[in-house]
């Protein structure tokens, strides 16, 4: 029977670092000292983690001279990683009670579905805007999107076109970024509103996204 083999896969995703991880790499290739950074780890420890999650298959690893670069091994391990938040959203009654503490009140923050996005891209009368750190922007984005991470953005405002909605995305929908972004946006008087979730989960369903090429399958060890 293959179910020790399935159990590994959820005991390998049992670990909050892990977990961390997998969501950093949703965003796109990172090598193990931009991963540790990210994570607040060291880098010794992170790279444990990384090999554990290279054993049971969610990583594939890319080496580059003498550094090696992580991704996701597939659009399968996104789905699996976003199933995983919707039934802990769904079934665990604290889960909403951190992410109020964690996001605050989004009740003021308007919000667009994938769908609705995409319907008001075509209209021509939204500007999309990233916040995501710049490195995962250049690992892909959505297509047509302005790339200005929250931190800059208080000093970058003149950067966006006037008279249109600004809907701002980062990681997936327990990402504070574009609630950070949004806030922002209505302090300083323009229309503003964030995406349901965020860049892996508008990538995998196939929506338009564009980006530095990802390296060729042969380069992957």
């Amino acid at each position: 029977m293959a179910l020790p083999a399935f159990a590994s896969v959820a005991k390998v995703m049992g670990s909050g670092r892990r977990a961390e991880i997998v969501d950093v790499l949703a965003q796109g290739e990172r090598g193990v000292d931009e991963i540790a950074m990210e994570i607040g780890q060291s880098t010794a420890n992170t790279s444990q983690h990384l090999q554990q999650l290279l054993r049971s298959g969610l990583v594939i690893t890319r080496r580059q001279g003498t550094r090696i670069y992580y991704r996701l091994s597939g659009p399968a391990v996104v789905q699996l990683w976003a199933a995983v938040r919707r039934v802990a959203s769904e079934h665990v009654a604290e889960i909403d009670e951190l992410a109020a503490v964690y996001l605050g009140d989004r009740q003021a923050l308007e919000t667009l579905t994938r769908t609705e996005l995409s319907e008001r891209m075509a209209a021509g009368d939204v500007v999309v805007l990233d916040v995501r750190p710049e490195p995962e922007f250049r690992s892909g984005h959505i297509t047509g999107a302005v790339s200005i991470p929250v931190k800059e953005l208080a000093g970058r405002l003149e950067e966006l076109p006037a008279g249109r909605l600004v809907v701002a995305y980062c990681r997936g929908q327990y990402c504070v970024f574009a609630d950070e972004a949004v806030r922002t946006l209505h302090q300083n008087g323009l229309a503003a509103a964030r995406l349901e979730d965020g860049y892996p989960e508008w990538s995998v369903t196939g929506l338009p996204v564009e980006g530095g090429a990802p390296p060729t399958a042969s380069e992957y060890l």
